[in-house]
């Protein structure tokens, strides 16, 4: 397995136990449906978490959670959609990101609640086209 796979995994197999160490309960890890994918869905306290996981060995050239464009915003919002939809559910929700940064050894992990929404996603949208 490449470094970066090792790493990203670890990442967010320390991700889930943040949460799970904050009272959040795991619902699904690394959560597949077609050509969506969602690294972990949570809970609290009745509201669905659908979380992001990204994992750098450093923010030289760029912050952790900036890598969680536009792009991929939209397609964890359609991932979360079909997640609900196959399970069936109607409860509130959100969008986070959880950055880790450095190695096994010593790293910093920052847990961004209420990332994005889909309300935020559709203006950035709206923007980037008006002022093409």
């Amino acid at each position: 397995m490449a470094f970066h796979n090792t790493l990203g995994a670890w990442g967010e197999e320390r991700a889930a136990r943040f949460l799970m160490n904050k009272g959040y309960t795991l619902h699904e890890l690394n959560w597949y449906h077609e050509h969506l994918e969602i690294d972990i869905i949570a809970e609290w306290f009745g509201e669905l978490i659908f979380v992001e996981v990204k994992t750098r060995s450093n923010e030289d050239f760029k912050d952790a959670k900036d890598a969680v464009n536009l792009e991929k915003q939209e397609h964890l919002i359609k991932a979360a959609h079909a997640y609900m939809s196959l399970h069936q559910l109607d409860a509130p929700f959100r969008f986070d990101i959880i950055t880790i940064v450095g190695s096994p050894e010593d790293y910093e992990i920052k847990h961004y609640r209420h990332a994005f929404t889909r309300e935020s996603w559709e203006a950035e949208k709206k923007y980037q086209r008006e002022t093409r």
